[in-house]
């Protein structure tokens, strides 16, 4: 499947988007704090090893995994008056 580019989305196309935006943040804020107790364990345990970078990996994966940018989202929901 082919995606879409935000203005080309309808309506109910994109505010299913804005839906799944939100969920998908509260999503990788548990995941992102669970991998930061799982650094903070670690270095507690143990010292700072090449096992404490891979959650932090994960986490620079997981801020910086984004479909579409939250500022042009949001912009085309307000220019359609959709929010």
């Amino acid at each position: 499947m082919i995606q879409k580019e935000l203005t080309e989305l309808t309506d109910e196309e994109l505010l299913q988007e804005a839906k799944k935006k939100k969920s998908a943040a509260l999503t990788n804020a548990v995941l992102i704090g669970f991998l930061a107790g799982v650094i903070f364990f670690s270095v507690m345990r143990n010292s700072l090893g090449f096992l404490t970078l891979i959650p932090l990996f994960f986490i620079y994966k997981l801020v910086n995994n984004s479909k579409y940018d939250n500022k042009e989202l949001e912009n085309l929901l307000k220019g359609r008056g959709l929010k």
